[in-house]
C-alpha cells in the first residue's frame, strides 16, 4: 500500500508510479540502475550524456581521443555518446522487462546534444519512452519528440521558462508533453537554474514555484493529468504529503537523483557511495566554477576548495594607469602593462612567497595566481578539450560556426569532462567534481542505511512508497 494514497500514473501508455529516477551526467546513472528503477514500477532515466559502451568481454571502452584538433576529437565524443546511449537503452530494456518506462536525459547545453539525441533516437525505436532536458532553453526538444514519436519532459525552474518554451514550440507538439520537470534551483544536485533575479542565498519555497507553473499550464489549456515533477531535496514523501492529491497543484510526481546513487545497481564507484554515507549539512556548495556558466551543486570536497582558493587569489589589473590602479604588476606575469592597486600588488607578492608564482589572465581583466604545477594542467587540460559542450568557458571552444566562444579561457574553471570521466570510473573522490543534491547529508541521518546497509534499487523504491 502506498503513502497516502500516492497513486499510480499513467504514462507511455501503462501505469507507473510517480517516482522518476533523475539520470544523472556523466555514468553516475546507467542501465543497471535504470532498469531496475523501471522494474519497480517507476520511470528509470539513462543518462544519455557521454554513457559508457562495452567491448566484446563486457568490459567498459575508455573514452579516448588521440585526433590532433578539437573538430575531429568533438566528431569522436559525439559517435562515443550515440554509441555509449544506445548500448544503455538498449540494456535497461532487457533490465526493466516490460515493468515500469525508461526515460533517456541530455543536457541541452552538452556539445553536439540535438545529434546525439537524434542519433539516439533513431537506433532506440520503441525502447525509450520520453526524453528530459534541461540545462539551457531545448526549444527544439518537442519537434524532435515528435519526429521519433516519443514523450518530451523539458526540465525548468520557473514558471516563466516553462511559457517561453511552450509559446515558441511546445503548444505546436503539446500532445507529447509528458511532464513538465520543476527542478529547484537551490535544492537540487547538478547544474542549476538559477536566474539572474534569483539568489543563490536565498533559497525560495518551492511551492508557491510550482503552483505558479501549474497556473502557467492551466492558462495555457494543459491538462491537469500532465504532472508536475519535483525535483530537487524529495528524500521522504511524508515531508510532501500536502503536494499529493492538492487541486491546486494538479499531479505531481517526484524525481530522485540523489538517493538512488547508494543502491546495489548504482554504477558510482565504491569510495564515492561510502563518502556519500559522511556527508554533514552544508557540505554540498551551490557554485560557479563549471565551465557551462551555470550554476551548479557539488560536494564541497578538495577539488571544489581548491577552485574556491584559486579565484580568491585572484586581482583586477588594467592596462594603462587609471583609477586606484597606480603601479605596476611585479611579479607572475611578463610584460610592464599590467596597472594595479598597490594594496592588490602586495596581496599578489605574498601568494608569489606561498609558491603562486604563475598569473594567468581571466576574461573579466583579472589575473589569478597558481602554482606552475597547476599552470601546467590548466593548459593541458585546455588543449586538450574535445568539445563536450555547445559553449565552454574553460577552453573557449563552442560547437558550432567558428568552434571559438571569441573569449579568452578561463583558468578559474576546469574541464568538466575530464573529472566527471574520473570519479565515475574509480579516480579519488576528493580529486574530482563529485554532484550531488542538497539532502545528500540525509544518508547519515537516516537510519535505512545504518549499519552500512545499502538497498537494492527495489528495495529503495518499496521504502520510498511507503512514506519513508
Amino acid at each position: 500500500m502506498a503513502f497516502k494514497g500516492l497513486r499510480p500514473i499513467s504514462y507511455g501508455g501503462r501505469e507507473v508510479w510517480p517516482l522518476i529516477e533523475g539520470g544523472k551526467g556523466v555514468s553516475a546513472t546507467n542501465h543497471m540502475s535504470s532498469g531496475a528503477w523501471a522494474a519497480a514500477g517507476g520511470i528509470g532515466t539513462i543518462s544519455a550524456v557521454n554513457a559508457d559502451s562495452y567491448d566484446a568481454e563486457g568490459k567498459i571502452i575508455p573514452q579516448i581521443y588521440n585526433q590532433l584538433t578539437r573538430l575531429e576529437r568533438h566528431d569522436q565524443l559525439v559517435r562515443y555518446a550515440i554509441d555509449g546511449a544506445v548500448e544503455q537503452v538498449r540494456r535497461a530494456y532487457d533490465v526493466a522487462n516490460g515493468q515500469g518506462a525508461i526515460n533517456i536525459n541530455v543536457l541541452w547545453e552538452m556539445g553536439g546534444a540535438q545529434q546525439v539525441l537524434e542519433g539516439v533516437l533513431e537506433k532506440t525505436r520503441g525502447l525509450v519512452t520520453g526524453v528530459t532536458c534541461g540545462a539551457g532553453m531545448p526549444y527544439k526538444l518537442a519537434e524532435i519528440a515528435a519526429r521519433f514519436n516519443v514523450s518530451y519532459l523539458p526540465i525548468i525552474s520557473s514558471a516563466r521558462a516553462f511559457r517561453a518554451l511552450w509559446k515558441r514550440s511546445y503548444h505546436k507538439v503539446s500532445e507529447l508533453l509528458g511532464a513538465v520537470v520543476y527542478e529547484d534551483p537551490w535544492l537540487a544536485g547538478g547544474h542549476n537554474g538559477l536566474s539572474n533575479a534569483e539568489d543563490p542565498e536565498k533559497p525560495e519555497d518551492p511551492y508557491p514555484r510550482v503552483k505558479a507553473v501549474r497556473d502557467t499550464m492551466r492558462a495555457e489549456g494543459i491538462s491537469d493529468d500532465v504532472p508536475i515533477v519535483m525535483a530537487g531535496g524529495v528524500w521522504y514523501l511524508r515531508e510532501w504529503d500536502h503536494w499529493i492529491d492538492n487541486p491546486e497543484l494538479g499531479t505531481i510526481a517526484f524525481q530522485y537523483g540523489t538517493r538512488p546513487l547508494l543502491t546495489e545497481e548504482s554504477p558510482i564507484p565504491q569510495g564515492w557511495k561510502d563518502a556519500l554515507r559522511d556527508l554533514e549539512e552544508g557540505d554540498i556548495l551551490l557554485h560557479r566554477f563549471s565551465p557551462t556558466g551555470f550554476y551548479s551543486s557539488a560536494v564541497r570536497n578538495p577539488f571544489l576548495r581548491n577552485l574556491e582558493e584559486r579565484s580568491e587569489r585572484q586581482i583586477p589589473y588594467s592596462r594603462v594607469e587609471a583609477g586606484e590602479h597606480t603601479v605596476q604588476l611585479d611579479v607572475g606575469v611578463k610584460g610592464k602593462n599590467f596597472w594595479v592597486a598597490p594594496k592588490d600588488r602586495d596581496r599578489a607578492r605574498s601568494w608569489v612567497l606561498e609558491g603562486h608564482t604563475e598569473a594567468l589572465k581571466t576574461p573579466d581583466d583579472t589575473v589569478v595566481f597558481v602554482t606552475p604545477e597547476e599552470r601546467a594542467i590548466i593548459r593541458e587540460d585546455q588543449a586538450a578539450c574535445m568539445g563536450c559542450l555547445s559553449h565552454c568557458g574553460f577552453s573557449s571552444w563552442k560547437d558550432h560556426d567558428d568552434y571559438t566562444t571569441g573569449r579568452l579561457a578561463d583558468p578559474r574553471s576546469f574541464c568538466i569532462q575530464k573529472t566527471l570521466q574520473d570519479i565515475a570510473h574509480g579516480g579519488p573522490v576528493e580529486e574530482n567534481l563529485m554532484f550531488a543534491g542538497h539532502s545528500a547529508f540525509r544518508f547519515k541521518q537516516d537510519p535505512f542505511y545504518s549499519n552500512n546497509f545499502t538497498p537494492t534499487v527495489k528495495q529503495l523504491v518499496d521504502r520510498i512508497l511507503t512514506g519513508d
